[in-house]
């Protein structure tokens, strides 16, 4: 993401503390919102795809998905 977005984000949460947001600013804020926590989780997911965990006996495995 940007970072002209995130510092949009920053403001907008500024300003909703300080003196409130008119409807089009909160879903401006939503929308922006949105697309910064999908950059993260698939950012987050990269890493934990690339991650390895080494045993004790030396050997390494990847890890994969939790079945719920």
């Amino acid at each position: 993401m940007e970072q002209a977005k995130i510092d949009r984000i920053n403001f907008l949460a500024k300003k909703k503390k300080a003196e409130g947001l008119t409807q089009a600013e909160q879903d401006e804020q939503k929308a922006l919102y949105e697309e910064y926590l999908e950059g993260y989780r698939r950012n987050l997911r990269a890493t934990l795809g690339s991650t390895v965990i080494e045993r004790p006996d030396g050997t390494r495995e990847k890890l994969e998905k939790k079945e719920k």
